[in-house]
């Protein structure tokens, strides 16, 4: 397989997990703002520090209100994180290797970055902005679902799976990272009444409340919560289980040692944790040296193959 197929293949993964993650930090958050009491200011600043850096907002906003980081998260021309910039390069990197993807998921790749490009602005009314977020979100699992239902899992199939779980990993640990500061710094005490939905609203933005509630069957705490979207396996959006995923595909592909010794550098990092003890201060700095570790596997993986 050509370093160009394989590298664009990767990044395919990547962008089409970012509009899919992108859409429901959106939605989450929108209706998160609906269940808090006005006395709380939480706002939509947050969003911009888990998806994007602040400079590159502010060099196009003033303020971070609902309206202005909407239109920087939905098709912002310095955000290459924003959905209709995910789907654009979803599509040309699947535009270069059509010969390589089945036939329906070129199609509904094309589909779905048409759709985005011509109805974002529904996303800006809060009346239809669920129709348009839900609709990303659904052709986003319906291409992964056509992708492991038709397309033969070679080499090329894992590159894709390298992509998307690397892409869900770098989500998960700057959701825990920026939501657990942003969301807490407000509550006062462990018993707090809004506790319960700070955490909530983490679980969903990865689509983990229910699988939580199924695992655990006990209330909603923050050690918990951390255990469970850092260390279950079974889950698919956990870190471990996105970082298992990626080593079983590396270990397809030839001259794989490199990139799996950095793989399991992370496990280990991640098998150390203890999320009893994960205060704020030394969360972040755990998720800071998860992300670097991430990282690196990508440049790994970058040096080996692209």
């Amino acid at each position: 397989m050509l370093s160009r197929v394989a590298n664009n293949l990767c990044w395919l993964g990547r962008y089409l997990e970012r509009a899919e993650n992108t859409a429901r930090l959106i939605n989450v958050n929108s209706n998160l703002l609906l269940d808090l009491p006005k006395s709380i200011v939480l706002g939509w600043e947050p969003l911009v520090d888990i998806v994007s850096d602040r400079s590159a907002f502010y060099a196009a906003y003033e303020v971070a209100d609902e309206q202005s980081v909407l239109s920087f998260l939905l098709f912002g021309p310095n955000d290459p994180s924003s959905i209709v910039s995910s789907l654009e390069f979803a599509r040309e990197n699947a535009r270069t290797i059509r010969e390589i993807i089945p036939r329906e998921v070129w199609e509904q790749i094309n589909e779905l970055y048409i759709y985005g490009h011509e109805n974002y602005s529904k996303a800006l009314i809060r009346r239809s902005r669920y129709e348009f977020l839900t609709e990303v979100i659904e052709s986003v699992q319906k291409i992964t679902g056509i992708l492991a239902g038709t397309m033969t899992h070679d080499e090329g199939y894992h590159f894709l799976k390298i992509g998307r779980n690397l892409e869900r990993a770098d989500m998960t640990t700057r959701i825990i990272d920026v939501r657990s500061a942003s969301l807490l710094q407000e509550t006062e005490t462990e018993q707090s009444a809004f506790e319960n939905l700070q955490w909530m609203s983490v679980l969903k933005s990865l689509t983990a409340y229910q699988m939580y509630r199924r695992e655990m069957r006990l209330r909603i705490r923050r050690p918990d919560v951390l255990k469970f979207l850092l260390l279950e396996e079974r889950f698919p959006r956990s870190l471990l289980h996105t970082l298992q995923e990626v080593d079983k595909c590396v270990q397809t592909l030839p001259n794989f040692e490199a990139t799996k010794s950095e793989i399991e550098q992370v496990e280990k990092l991640l098998m150390s944790a203890n999320p009893q003890s994960l205060i704020q201060d030394k969360l972040h700095q755990f998720i800071d040296d998860v992300q670097l570790g991430i990282n690196q596997v990508f440049i790994k993986l970058e040096e080996t193959y692209f």
